[in-house]
This record gives structure tokens, C-alpha cells and sequence, in this order.
């Protein structure tokens, strides 16, 4: 089972990017719902994301794993950080949101605990999970 995970990580990682994109842009554009500026972070994080792991897809390169897995961490702390601030373990007091909507202000939040900061967690835990197992996978390739 993990080696055809492992076969197909790099197209998970790429579609879980596509997917948390046209989400994010879901939520502004359709639902209107304002992104905070840790949002805003996270999508500076996870929109390259989509064109680096889409060509690495396509050409079958690992160096796009080198472009995108610092991407993916900085777009997972960032988001780890959202979801501490926003579930009150850290105090409002440390958030980055002083002009327009707070980080901790709860837009969405499905059966009970599903909110949009958990939502890009997941995602970048995700990508960073398939950037692991791909590259473990292209390192089979080369032996």
C-alpha cells in the first residue's frame, strides 16, 4: 500500500494544492468571505505551490521537491500558528490581524471543529507527507 502511495505522491501533493487553491478562492470569491492576513500568508505559501508541483509532474523532476518543500513549511508553520491563535492557545494579543477581519474571528466551522485554519494545516500536511514519500520514490528510481 505505501509503495503505490509512494508511486502516486507527487500527483497527491499537486492535487491537494490545486484543491486547497481553488478552495481558498472558493471562499473569497464565491462565499465573500475575507481572507486575515494569516490567510493571506498561506496562499502566498500554496499558490506556487500548484505551478512547481504541476511541472514537476509533468517533467518527472525532483528538483521541483527542492522548490516546493520549503514552500510547504513555511505555508504548515504559518498555518500552525493561525490554528493556535484561532482555538485560543495563544492569546489574540499575538496576532499578526490589526487591520481588517482577525485571524481568530470564526467565518466557517463544520461539524463542530472543521475551520478554514485547519483546513490549510491539513492541506500542508498533506503536501509535506507526499514531498517526503515522492522523493523517497525518486530515490528508488535512481539505485
Amino acid at each position: 500500500m505505501y509503495n503505490l502511495f509512494q508511486k502516486y505522491a507527487l500527483t497527491i501533493a499537486w492535487m491537494q494544492a490545486l484543491v486547497a487553491m481553488l478552495g481558498s478562492l472558493f471562499f473569497s470569491l464565491v462565499m465573500q468571505l475575507p481572507p486575515c492576513d494569516l490567510c493571506w500568508y498561506q496562499r502566498i505559501a500554496m499558490y506556487p505551490l500548484v505551478i512547481i508541483l504541476g511541472f514537476g509532474l509533468m517533467r518527472k523532476d525532483k528538483t521541483s521537491l527542492l522548490y516546493a518543500f520549503p514552500l510547504a513549511v513555511i505555508g504548515w508553520v504559518i498555518a500552525a500558528y493561525h490554528c493556535l491563535l484561532y482555538y485560543n492557545i495563544l492569546p489574540e494579543a499575538m496576532a499578526p490581524c490589526k487591520a481588517g477581519i482577525s485571524c481568530t474571528v470564526r467565518l466557517i466551522e463544520w461539524f463542530g471543529f472543521l475551520t478554514i485554519p485547519l483546513l490549510s494545516l491539513a492541506a500542508f500536511s498533506l503536501i509535506l507527507v507526499c514531498l517526503y514519500a515522492a522523493n523517497k520514490q525518486f530515490a528508488k528510481n535512481v539505485q
